[in-house]
């Protein structure tokens, strides 16, 4: 038993860097909570313990000759040169082997690849550093950020249990459906890695990869973006929520209504012109949860990487108020500035940009009302 721990230790260390349901000290992989992720753990352990045997008998059998046919025993070595029966063994034992290892994985890679007749259709589209997910059969799509906060990340604050591996808003999805997921990508390379479904996926712009799990009982699983995508890698979250179908279906009814309720509120809020005071209040809020990753909470950039706001041109200058609103609406092409037009709604915009024109001394008395924002959007066609 010691011996077989020691070689598990030994032979396993690397996959142990993950994510362990059952034990923290855990070194070998976990079986997942689907059935695909269920037949990689047993071709995993198939194929480790036929490693395991091909290396006792090769290291045995050398240290058996080392031992049994040393000079100091009298051992004289053969001479001989080529033997057609040797080569043919030597070839056709690992052709064997290799074959059957090739079978059992051949048809684990076959099903993990056959996402049709989904009963759900989910669109995961990665962007700098966020998901975005879109269920294709209902009116629902929203973003999914990281919700560890700055002052956790900083230090100034304990960690909580989860950190780094929490998001404001999970995947909700149901137990018991074949769930297909549609995975993309606005910006660089992404990968929607969720250790518990055995799904690992890249999202690369301009693709469309689709991947599919089958969740067998309900839970929180957590995973992380697992492609270097850029200066916030490690703040890219995903959790999944599995709930059984009642529970989806009522989750469903209730965020459709929720969002309905939140453009129709949006609406009626159009001719409400908000005060600089509430607006710099807002903004501020939203300006540290969204942008001060890049341009950092004093508006002073990343010297050759992101922008400073503070003393911008385009951020003080009057004649240049359109272009602000349109590069924090649109983003900009070739750029890590990201549209967020589709992101926060039309309160959280014009706060934002009013947060901007007048904080860190700009001191433009610019104020943006609902109704700018919205006018732009309209005209946009968005």
């Amino acid at each position: 038993m010691i011996i077989r721990k020691l070689l598990l230790t030994l032979v396993l260390f690397p996959s142990s860097i993950g994510f362990a349901s059952e034990s923290s000290l855990s070194l070998n992989l976990t079986k997942g909570v689907t059935n695909i992720s269920g037949q990689v753990y047993d071709l995993h352990m198939m194929i480790l313990y036929i490693c395991i045997v091909i290396g006792i008998v090769v290291f045995g059998a050398m240290l058996w000759v080392i031992i049994y046919h040393r000079k100091s025993r009298g051992a004289v070595a053969a001479n001989f040169h080529e033997s057609t029966k040797v080569e043919v063994i030597w070839t056709l034992i690992p052709i064997v082997i290799l074959v059957g290892m090739a079978i059992p994985a051949s048809r684990v890679l076959l099903a993990m690849e056959d996402t049709s007749d989904p009963d759900i259709t989910v669109q995961v589209t990665g962007s700098q550093w966020k998901w975005h997910y879109r269920y294709f059969d209902q009116d629902i799509n929203y973003f999914s950020l990281l919700a560890s906060s700055p002052a956790q990340i900083y230090g100034k604050h304990k960690k909580r249990e989860n950190y780094l591996l929490e998001v404001d808003r999970p995947l909700v999805l149901p137990i018991g459906k074949k769930i297909r997921f549609l995975i993309t990508s606005e910006d660089v390379i992404h990968s929607w890695w969720v250790p518990a479904f055995a799904v690992k996926k890249d999202a690369n712009p301009g693709f469309i990869n689709e991947a599919w799990t089958k969740i067998d009982k309900p839970g929180i699983y957590r995973g992380q973006c697992a492609e270097l995508c850029g200066k916030a890698h490690g703040f890219m979250p995903i959790v999944v929520i599995a709930k059984s179908s009642e529970e989806f279906d009522v989750w469903v009814k209730e965020t459709v209504s929720v969002q309905a309720r939140i453009r129709e509120e949006e609406q009626k809020s159009l001719g409400i012109d908000m005060g600089m005071n509430e607006l710099m209040a807002l903004g501020e809020e939203v300006y540290k949860s969204h942008c001060s990753g890049c341009h950092q909470v004093n508006g002073l950039g990343l010297s050759s990487m992101f922008p400073a706001l503070a003393n911008s041109d385009i951020v003080v200058n009057p004649d240049r108020l359109m272009d602000h609103l349109n590069i924090v609406i649109f983003g900009k092409e070739g750029t890590a500035m990201q549209a967020f037009g589709s992101q926060l709604g039309l309160k959280e915009l014009a706060a934002v940009i009013t947060y901007e024109r007048n904080a860190w001394g700009n001191n433009t008395n610019d104020t943006i009302q609902i109704a700018d924002i919205n006018a732009i959007l309209k005209g946009s066609g968005l």
